[in-house]
């Protein structure tokens, strides 16, 4: 087991070891990870970087012990308020991320029918289908159930007849994407408001992938549909800042249409011995870091320096499109509103263009088949993507070419037929290395191409899928026995 050294390392030996670390990362400051990472160069990052570490040990949990980090949470809100068109009335808060600023969401709509509506005894939310993961996760923490409707199937938006079908009389919460992740799309929003406002419902909007830049896109000429605080029935919006305003991460926001709404968000403890608890977030202890870099690259950047970038990046989202249309065997899913594109194809395996992708020094984000939605490549545009456009397409055709000679579908078949009697919530350590065996995987660690894996996690139902990656997980994080990195 891995222990304390006995003695220091000096420092220059001490990050030369953590640059070890990174030996299998991907070079997402290269422009060629079209996921994960927002990058708006270098000039920036420095900025960003400098503002986190000089606010590093300022702690958020007390803002009479650091009124700066009231300050700057105070400034960022009213940013984000402005930005989405809220008026005099909208509130927020500033959270650690996307997933934070849902389970806040729903803690608040749960916790509002809880006082409101104390006869609902097993509260709901309707989710589109595509609805973000977050909101599965917000209901299993927080004892909601979510009642997942299907979107259309061409345009990958929410169906209203489907939300309107869904509620009853447990309902406390709609909710609608701007945009929708998988898909890059708006849902309609102000039909869902008005849905909200004759259900007298929540309904809030995710706006954590878009909200910040869909109004940079619209001034440039982009028709985005309305999703924000112009849009009557529309409760709370979350938006992120470490996705297209370029902070560090750890930088979301959730807002409310007011502040007895978000009175439901806020926690408080006085029932024990040390010191009274009240936290807005779910985090108690929190780095104000994240705050002051979020605050630097608004002030960095401003709005002149956004409509730039998402010019640069509206431009290669064009291109892009334009040069999958030219690739006879894709095609896109839905009609994206922004920089997020996914596409599919039914003439070879995505998974295998992906690897072969990934071969060319490319990496692209595999979404599994859930559904309307047919497996497919999702693509997330940054500014420095727009230079590698078509060297990117050329590739993709490349890739796509030397897919057709692997082979495919057979794995499926064999997967089903090994899954036929295995309790997802009973999942062995011998199920799971039978399910790794058939995929490719002998031993620890991953292939080194993919599509084994993802063929066999698109062939098995959700369920199983979840128990699959629940028990993989459970085995990639393992204490080091031996020495270090």
């Amino acid at each position: 087991m891995t222990k304390i050294p006995e003695k220091g390392m000096p420092r220059d030996e001490l990050f030369a070891r953590l640059e070890t670390f990174r030996r299998g990362d991907v070079d997402w400051r290269s422009g060629r990870t079209w996921a994960y990472v927002y990058d708006p160069g270098s000039e920036t990052e420095e900025v960003v970087k400098q503002a986190f570490s000089s606010y590093l040990s300022e702690n958020g949990l007390d803002p009479t012990a650091f009124p700066s980090a009231l300050a700057l949470e105070n400034e960022i809100v009213a940013m984000a308020i402005a930005h989405l068109n809220g008026d005099a009335n909208v509130v927020g808060t500033f959270t650690s991320g996307g997933t934070e600023s849902i389970i806040l969401a729903v803690k608040t709509a749960r916790d509002r029918a809880r006082k409101l509506q104390p006869e609902i005894r097993e509260p709901e939310m309707v989710l589109p289908e595509t609805a973000h993961a977050a909101f599965h996760k917000a209901a299993h923490y927080l004892d909601v159930k979510p009642v997942v409707v299907p979107v259309d199937p061409t345009s990958f938006r929410a169906d209203v007849g489907n939300v309107r079908g869904a509620i009853t009389s447990n309902t406390i919460l709609l909710v609608g994407s701007a945009i929708s992740y998988a898909h890059g799309v708006v849902d309609p929003i102000r039909e869902l408001g008005q849905l909200a406002l004759e259900r007298k419902l929540l309904l809030h909007v995710d706006g954590c992938m878009g909200g910040f830049l869909l109004p940079y896109l619209r001034r440039l000429g982009r028709p985005i549909p309305d999703f924000d605080w112009t849009v009557p029935g529309v409760t709370s919006i979350s938006m992120d800042f470490h996705k297209y305003a370029f902070a560090a991460k750890g930088a979301s926001v959730v807002m409310y249409r007011d502040r007895e709404l978000r009175r439901h968000q806020i926690y408080a403890c006085a029932g024990w011995t040390g010191y009274t608890v009240v936290n807005p977030t779910v985090q108690s202890t929190k780095s104000a870091g994240p705050l002051a870099a979020a605050w630097a690259v608004l002030n960095h950047l401003g709005d002149e320096g956004y409509l730039r970038l998402a010019r640069a990046m509206l431009d290669a989202t064009t291109r892009v499109c334009d040069g999958l249309a030219r690739i006879p065997a894709l095609r896109l899913l839905g009609t994206p509103d922004m920089n997020l594109i996914a596409f599919a194809s039914d003439e070879v395996s995505v998974f295998h263009v992906a690897d072969e992708m990934r071969e060319r020094g490319w990496f692209v984000q595999p979404q599994l088949a859930f559904g309307a939605s047919p497996e497919n490549l999702h693509l997330s545009i940054n500014p420095a993507s727009a230079r590698w456009v078509e060297a990117f397409l050329a590739d993709l055709a490349a890739s796509v070419e030397a897919a057709r000679a692997l082979p495919s579908g057979q794995l499926a078949a064999d997967i089903r037929d090994a899954v036929a009697g295995i309790d997802p919530g009973a999942l062995s350590d011998d199920d799971f290395a039978k399910l790794l065996a058939f995929a490719g995987v002998q031993g620890e660690g991953l292939p080194g191409r993919m599509a084994g894996i993802n063929e066999m996690m698109n062939a098995l139902p959700p369920p199983m899928r979840e128990a699959l990656l629940i028990a993989y997980v459970n085995h990639l994080y393992e204490p080091v026995r031996g020495g270090g990195a």
